[in-house]
């Protein structure tokens, strides 16, 4: 069997890192990942690791020039907060080079006379909630529904999902003869909750952030209110939903743009259950104003039927099975050792 070549942006991140490890065990597998940093000592050799920078011309050019890609995962991204402090930034590393990874992929799937499939992790983000008491009284939110971000990370992962679309419904449409498009699929995520690494930047962040800190005895001010609801899943559930859609047949796939949950926490809920866990836990709340508006538009609950139809979409944890098996039991032992 010829092995497949893959290309992951933003491998040195959270999602990054937890797919290499599963990417690298597949011997059919050509591995190539793209990062600002290097990849951590553990997974040194498990992939052929670029240095550099997506907005480098160059690098992309070298990259198209040495690879035929059949897989691009491109998890490169400025994330929410930190995207609001350099909303410029954000719009160069979100937006400039999400299109023209784009371009190179419709480029090779030309050359292939093969569509190359581009895997998108969206967000939660994309989402526009306009109070609180929309917030409160609405059901499960639908990919199609509330779609009005108020944030820059918010707007650059709704663009890059409908210019995705573009690229893979509507590319070329104007030519005599219909071209070989890209096959863009794209995850909209919940705030994802990792035992191994840190998160860094995110909005979505204080419910880890509070856990993390429980573990290691340290002190914590959420920057949002207890009653701050929104939804989340755990890393190995996020690697998951990205493997099981790349795979899945075109054919089968009503959608290009997929919501994937697990279940939903408020921040008193993850105060709960560190208390619980690591008695003596100091976790006080201390509201940032401007922080806490972002995630008052962010709805409660998003509704994944659409994928749980078309490509029979699963998250491995719940609430508790994602607290007990996943989450306390790892984050314990990472902190011990």
């Amino acid at each position: 069997m010829p092995k497949k070549t893959v290309l992951l942006t933003g491998a040195s991140g959270e999602i990054g890192q937890a797919l290499i490890h599963s990417l690298a065990e597949d011997p059919n597998t050509s591995l190539v990942t793209v990062d600002l940093k290097p990849l951590p000592g553990n997974l040194k050799g498990k992939s052929i690791h670029i240095i550099g920078d997506l907005l480098d011309k160059e690098l992309l050019s070298s990259l198209e020039n040495q690879y035929q890609f059949q897989l691009i995962l491109h998890l490169a991204a400025v994330l929410s907060t930190t995207a609001e402090r350099d909303p410029l930034l954000a719009h160069k590393v979100n937006t400039c080079s999400t299109i023209d990874l784009l371009e190179l992929a419709t480029r090779q799937s030309q050359n292939q006379s093969l569509p190359v499939k581009f895997l998108f992790p969206s967000s939660i983000a994309v989402y526009g909630l306009p109070d609180l008491e929309t917030k409160q009284k609405i059901p499960p939110v639908h990919e199609y529904e509330w779609t009005n971000p108020t944030t820059m990370y918010g707007c650059s992962k709704l663009y890059c999902e409908k210019t995705g679309i573009y690229y893979s419904e509507y590319f070329q449409q104007l030519a005599d003869q219909e071209p070989i498009r890209l096959d863009f699929r794209a995850l909209r995520f919940p705030g994802i909750i990792s035992t191994f690494t840190i998160p860094s930047g995110g909005t979505s962040d204080f419910g880890p952030e509070m856990i993390h800190s429980a573990a290691q005895g340290k002190p914590y001010d959420c920057f949002v209110r207890p009653d701050v609801r929104i939804p989340f899943m755990v890393m190995p559930d996020a690697v998951l939903a990205l493997q099981m859609l790349a795979e899945v047949s075109s054919e089968k796939l009503q959608n290009r743009v997929y919501n994937v949950t697990s279940f939903s926490f408020s921040a008193q809920d993850f105060k709960d259950l560190a208390q619980k866990s690591f008695p003596g836990a100091e976790i006080n709340f201390t509201p940032d104003l401007k922080r806490q508006a972002i995630v008052d538009t962010w709805p409660a609950d998003i509704d994944d039927s659409a994928a749980r139809r078309d490509w029979n979409w699963k998250p491995r944890y719940d609430g508790q099975d994602a607290c007990q098996e996943y989450l306390l039991q790892n984050i314990s032992k990472q902190y011990k050792a």
